[in-house]
C-alpha cells in the first residue's frame, strides 16, 4: 500500500520506518527536516498514485488545521486523511466537513508508543467510518503492535471517537505519572530506605503496580540517580485539560485526573503564591513557623 506522511517528527519518522519496514510504500514531507522525501505537499500530492491515503502527523491546533485546509485544495474525491495528531476531539467534525465537501474522506487516530512505538509498535485508536477504516487498516496492521489485534487496536467509534479515545488515556496516564511521582518522592524522603531505585525496580515483577511506565521510572532514575540533571518543571499538552473539561461536562468525577494536571501547574512556580498565603495563614491561626527568605547583604 502506499501512503503519503506529513510531519517526520520523533514520532513521525519512526512511523514512515515501521510502515516500510512492513513493505509498503511511504512518502514522507516536513519542511522542518532534511529527511523528506519531497519538497512540498504538491509534490507528495503528486507522487501518490489515486486513490490517495495521507497520514498527518503535526502539532495539534492551528498547524493542524492549516495543513487540512492545504489538503483539500490538493487532494480529490476518493482520497482519504488521517489525522494521526493529538487534535482536540472538537475539531474533527470541522475537518471531516471541510474535507467531506471536496468528497475526501476523514479518520482521526490517536496514536500512543512515543519514541518507543518504532520498535514496540503504536496503540492505535480510530474514529470514522468503518469503511475508510478497512481501507486504512493495512497502514494500521503495520503500525499496532504484534499480538491479539484488538490489544493494540480500536475502531473506536464514528468522527471524533479516536482524539477522545486518546485524550482519556493521555489523562490516565497523567494520572498515573503523578502517583509513581509521588512514591518516589516519598520513597527517597525516607532515611530508611538506602536504595530508591532498587526499590522501584524490585516492583517490576510480581507486583500489582508494575507497568510499562515503572520500567521507564527505573530506567530514568539508573541514568540520572535522584534526578539531579532536571528541573521539576512539567509541561502539558493539553489533552489533561480536555479531560478535566470533559469530566466537568459530563458530571463524571475525576479527582486523581485533576490533581494531576494541577500538580503540573504547581511544577511551574518556583515560589508559589498560593502556598505563600497557606503558610501566612498557618501563622496566623496556629502561630505555626514560617520560612522567610534570606535577604542579601
Amino acid at each position: 500500500m502506499q501512503m503519503g506522511l506529513i510531519g517526520l517528527g520523533r514520532m513521525g519518522a519512526n512511523m514512515r520506518e515501521r510502515i516500510r519496514g512492513a513493505g509498503h510504500d511511504v512518502v514522507g514531507f516536513d519542511p522542518g527536516t532534511t529527511s523528506s522525501d519531497v519538497e512540498s505537499l504538491q509534490e507528495l500530492v503528486a507522487r501518490l498514485a489515486t486513490p490517495r491515503v495521507v497520514w498527518v502527523m503535526v502539532p495539534a491546533g492551528e498547524p493542524t488545521r492549516t495543513v487540512i485546509e492545504q489538503l483539500s485544495h490538493l487532494l480529490g474525491a476518493g482520497d482519504l486523511v488521517i489525522d494521526g495528531g493529538n487534535s482536540r476531539f472538537t475539531d474533527d467534525k470541522d475537518h471531516c466537513a471541510l474535507l467531506g465537501d471536496r468528497g475526501i474522506a476523514y479518520l482521526d487516530c490517536g496514536v500512543s508508543g512515543g519514541v518507543w512505538g518504532l520498535q514496540e509498535g503504536y496503540g492505535l485508536m480510530v474514529g470514522g467510518a468503518a469503511g475508510d477504516v478497512a481501507r486504512a487498516m493495512p497502514i494500521f496492521d503495520a503500525l499496532r503492535p504484534a499480538g491479539e489485534h484488538a490489544e493494540g487496536f480500536v475502531h473506536a467509534g464514528p468522527v471524533g471517537a479516536g482524539h477522545y479515545a486518546k485524550m482519556v488515556h493521555n489523562a490516565v496516564e497523567y494520572g498515573l505519572m503523578q502517583s509513581y511521582a509521588e512514591g518516589y518522592e516519598l520513597l527517597a524522603a525516607e532515611p530508611l530506605i538506602t536504595d530508591v531505585g532498587a526499590v522501584l525496580k524490585a516492583w517490576q515483577r510480581g507486583t500489582v503496580v508494575r507497568s510499562w511506565l515503572l520500567e521507564l521510572l527505573v530506567a530514568a532514575d539508573s541514568d540520572d540517580p535522584g534526578f539531579e540533571c532536571l528541573t521539576g518543571y512539567t509541561d502539558d499538552s493539553g489533552e489533561g485539560r480536555w479531560a478535566v473539561e470533559e469530566a466537568i461536562a459530563h458530571a463524571v468525577p475525576a479527582p486523581v485526573i485533576s490533581a494531576a494536571l494541577f500538580a503540573r501547574f504547581s511544577s511551574r512556580q518556583p515560589d508559589s503564591p498560593a502556598m505563600k498565603a497557606v503558610s501566612a495563614l498557618r501563622n496566623q491561626f496556629g502561630g505555626h513557623d514560617v520560612r522567610l527568605k534570606e535577604l542579601s547583604a
